[in-house]
């Protein structure tokens, strides 16, 4: 069976997306870990299979680089929205898009020419001073789990190696959590380096962890803005913008197609 794909790029987030509307595309867990190995596969940080809804534009079903179902990712998200407007999927109205996603509706809006913003659900789960391999860490829940530290010097972090330790604490993170390394760069700005769960490395961008980042630093009045730009490991930069009780939250930067292709599910 061929299958047409295209890869798109969320901030440096890379992610293999398929258009399943008539829903005839079954994928296993060990053939989209294929997949999205780099080098002997397409390569990518997910795969996204876009379905339809009874209720909405489209259901985005994610997959992490593990080949198993993720939760909520933000850039994904955002790269979802990208391509269902590019496919002639009908926008709920206007450039505004809603869709469905581990069962909790999202909103999404195509501002331009490779620029989406997405609303993100209200934070949960606040979790402060937490003393974890040596480090002062911080935690909330942004539709994925996030635990954050801050750095002076962020180059200097060995994301893969500290990161790695931290994300299977199973202790005080039921499920294991992704990791943010972040160095405030101004009242309204910051630097964040991600480890995520699921991909199990270092990414170039991660979008719920930009969230989780951005509201941790209002919270702990790093920052002074609700609304942040936040540099990703790409160079790329995302912003977030959130009212003042956190219950509204947007997330908004690129979301490219970088190529478009097929392959053979039997050679996977």
């Amino acid at each position: 069976m061929k299958i047409t794909f295209s890869k798109l790029s969320g901030a440096g987030n890379d992610f293999i997306i398929i258009d399943n509307m008539q829903r005839s595309i079954h994928l296993s867990p060990l053939q989209i870990q294929k997949l999205c190995t780099r080098r002997t596969g397409i390569g990518g940080d997910g795969l996204i299979l876009i379905e339809p809804s009874a209720e909405y534009s489209f259901s985005m079903k994610y997959h992490n680089a593990d080949g198993f179902p993720g939760s909520m990712c933000g850039n994904g998200g955002r790269c979802a929205v990208y391509f269902a407007s590019t496919i002639g999927i009908p926008a709920a109205s206007g450039n505004a898009y809603t869709f469905e996603a581990n069962g909790n509706r999202y909103d999404g809006w195509v501002l331009g020419p490779e620029s989406v913003k997405l609303k993100m659900l209200p934070p949960e789960g606040f979790m402060s001073d937490l003393e974890i391999d040596g480090e002062c860490c911080y935690a909330v829940n942004t539709g994925s789990p996030h635990a954050i530290i801050y750095t002076s010097d962020l180059d200097a972090i060995n994301v893969n190696e500290a990161g790695k330790s931290i994300r299977h604490r199973t202790d005080i993170f039921p499920g294991g959590t992704n990791v943010n390394f972040i160095e405030i760069t101004s009242p309204h700005s910051l630097a964040l380096r991600t480890f995520e769960r699921g991909v199990e490395e270092e990414t170039l961008a991660c979008g719920t962890g930009a969230v989780a980042s951005a509201i941790m630093s209002y919270r702990l009045g790093k920052i002074s803005s609700t609304i942040v730009q936040i540099t990703v490991k790409s160079g790329d930069t995302l912003q977030v913008e959130f009212s003042e009780d956190m219950q509204d939250l947007f997330l908004a930067g690129p979301a490219k197609i970088i190529y478009e292709g097929s392959f053979t599910i039997d050679s996977f």
